[in-house]
């Protein structure tokens, strides 16, 4: 039988080789963060690993691998007898763990001894990481990169998938983070992924892209809630060109009761973003702005928080913003028909600086 391959080639055209990635950690690692489109297997549990780590600490080293052994060969014919029975004899996988040790050592060499032509990452997960941060720390992106830029609700977000109809790249950073950029961008019920996955997740959607073609984000600070943009996209978003999009007052804040509606409907959670402000409102504007939610006016309050805080943080970074503008984009009532036309107009636009999308 043919013993496991060994390969230290995470490129994604190289792992498009292989019809299967499995990640062998445990569920926990797993779900902090992993190679794009792999399947967790996991040849020991989060529990079963704490254990093992427990005796290794605690009794012995021989007593933990002994013990690590049987619960992973169990584990291992689970996968086998579940999901992996329906796989015929040309399958072929990819297996990796924490660094490329006795784990995915485990289930490559059982994989092979089946008859399934078994690769194995080299160094494991600490490799792929380990890329992952070359190419978004120290590597410069071949991007042609343009910015949607606007005030708080003009529906910069809700334009992405509009351009990406008319043949425009877009990357959705919002999308990504699981947050909607801003204090109350929080999405209820939701937690924003670690820090590790929203870079996976960003370098896969980069790697789609045509670096020969221009590419459309959405103005954002720094950090996206919780997470942070890698320093290789930053340092583009802050010399790219910028469209910017412009609509009323009163029709922001309608549109924005209606986006945000899941914050709206959890009041502890409303109370407390708006206690976090940069600027603290004072008891008096907090105890108006309780009443206003008390009353279900909530485009008021919409509105007053953009008055005070939203705009003015807006019009002063813009008049400071040294980067080419392409055009202004006016959405009167942020209707459809509205954005569908901002949308043309945006692509156009696009087309025009960079001679074609």
């Amino acid at each position: 039988m043919a013993n496991p391959e060994v390969t230290d080639d995470i490129r994604p055209q190289a792992l498009a080789r292989y019809d299967a990635i499995i990640d062998v950690r445990s569920p926990a690692e797993f779900a902090e963060d992993h190679v794009p489109g792999a399947i967790n297997l996991p040849v020991l549990s989060n529990e079963e690993r704490a254990v093992v780590g427990t005796i290794y600490v605690q009794e012995s080293r021989f007593k933990a691998r002994r013990v690590g052994a049987a619960l992973v060969a169990r584990n291992v014919a689970q996968h086998i007898e579940t999901a992996l029975k329906d796989k015929d004899g040309a399958f072929m996988p990819l297996v990796y763990c924490w660094r490329g040790g006795q784990r995915s050592g485990a289930m490559a060499t059982i994989l092979a001894q089946v008859g399934w032509r078994t690769s194995v990452l080299a160094g494991g997960y600490k490799t792929y990481r380990r890329w992952v941060q070359k190419r978004l720390y120290e590597d410069p992106l071949p991007l042609r990169l343009a910015l949607l830029d606007g005030g708080t609700g003009v529906g910069k977000t809700q334009l992405l998938p509009l351009l990406a109809a008319r043949g425009v790249q877009v990357i959705d950073l919002e999308g990504l983070a699981g947050h909607r950029g801003s204090l109350f961008g929080g999405i209820m019920g939701q937690a924003q992924p670690s820090q590790k996955m929203f870079e996976s997740r960003l370098l896969a959607a980069l790697d789609a892209l045509d670096p020969a073609r221009p590419v459309v984000v959405e103005a954002e600070s720094s950090k996206i809630g919780d997470r942070m943009t890698p320093p290789a996209l930053w340092s583009q978003m802050v010399a790219a060109p910028r469209i910017e999009l412009t609509a009323p007052r009163d029709r922001r804040a309608r549109y924005l009761v209606a986006t945000y509606g899941d914050i709206i409907r959890d009041r502890p959670a409303l109370d407390d973003a708006l206690t976090r402000l940069p600027v603290y409102p004072g008891r008096k504007r907090l105890e108006d702005w309780a009443q206003m939610a008390d009353a279900g006016q909530f485009e008021t309050l919409a509105e007053a928080l953009m008055e005070l805080h939203y705009d003015p943080a807006y019009e002063r970074s813009s008049r400071k913003d040294a980067r080419l503008r392409l055009g202004q984009i006016d959405l009167p009532d942020l209707t459809p028909a509205d954005q569908a036309r901002a949308a043309d107009e945006a692509a156009a636009l696009i087309k025009a600086h960079f001679g074609g999308l």
